[in-house]
């Protein structure tokens, strides 16, 4: 039997510019995303415009000359399972040259429409470390989140975390979703945000594979998605989990943007229970760490 052909994946293609996806492809107001690889000495240029943008450093070296000044990485992971990520966030209106220093750079870049002045942040391996890095969920639904541009950082409204989920493992689990947003009237605190999503992935083996479902509480989504080495899963609403097929270590790299820059959300009532069911963590965490850039 034939799988039904899903409208949430967007496959990689054989091109230096590998993966994208634009808001307008999406259909919806602010997400947007784009993954390349570049050789040493070519540059990327541009300007930031109406948009805030975050480039994450997937493999490699390069240098960064922006309007805030010049930032270079040194100790830049091979892969992402090589080590912990550099990153770069450019509010809008920056003008920038990125320039590979590696003999091959892969770079990931996510930006959405802002309005507000911050400063441009170089993002080290050093300062995601500081930031903390977290083991989440338990037994076969442990995985790793390094926190890239979490809520709390000085943006408007990107947000970034990667996660590595061992083989074989479940992650986002229990099921949450990010899509209407909640004010607790009391408190004035946003309880669920309401957010765009893109799931990027990365396997640890080319043949590899991972499962992500997408589904709502109506079923108006319901796709189940079989997810391949440099694939999107785009989140638009509803719950998301994923699955590590087993044998292959699994990283995906979420930009989030929409109405708070926030990750608040909203487990599904129907497997809420799972919290505090787990014995323990699984003993294979982390998959990275900083000394693996050294």
């Amino acid at each position: 039997m034939n799988a039904k052909k899903s409208n949430l994946l967007v496959k990689s293609i054989n091109n230096p510019i590998y993966q994208r996806l634009t808001s307008e492809q999406a259909d919806w107001k602010f997400l947007n995303f784009q993954a390349r690889h570049m050789n040493k000495g070519e540059t990327l240029c541009g300007d930031t415009g109406t948009h805030e943008y975050l480039f994450v450093l997937l493999g490699g070296n390069f240098t960064a000359y922006t309007s805030f000044g010049k930032w270079e990485t040194k100790n830049g992971r091979r892969d992402v399972f090589s080590g912990l990520p550099h990153a770069l966030y450019l509010p809008p209106y920056t003008p920038y040259t990125l320039k590979a220093e590696s003999e091959q750079l892969d770079l990931a870049y996510g930006w959405c429409p802002a309005n507000e002045k911050h400063n441009a942040q170089f993002i080290t391996p050093e300062s995601v470390q500081k930031l903390g890095i977290e083991f989440r969920g338990g037994d076969n639904a442990s995985r790793q989140i390094n926190s890239i541009l979490p809520p709390g950082s000085d943006c408007q409204r990107l947000v970034c975390v990667e996660v590595y989920t061992p083989s074989g493992n479940w992650s986002s689990f229990p099921a949450h979703k990010h899509d209407n947003r909640v004010v607790n009237a009391e408190t004035g605190k946003v309880t669920e945000a309401s957010l765009e999503e893109v799931y990027f992935y990365k396997i640890d083996k080319p043949q590899g594979f991972a499962i992500q479902k997408v589904y709502t509480d109506d079923k108006s989504i319901n796709e189940l998605v079989e997810v391949a080495n440099n694939d999107l899963v785009m989140v638009p609403r509803g719950y998301h989990p994923v699955v590590a097929g087993h044998g292959y270590n699994v990283y995906y790299l979420n930009f989030l943007a929409g109405s708070d820059q926030s990750l608040a959300n909203t487990d599904d009532p129907k497997h809420k229970w799972i919290h505090g069911t787990w014995k323990g963590m699984d003993p294979r965490l982390p998959i990275v760490t900083l000394e693996m850039n050294n």
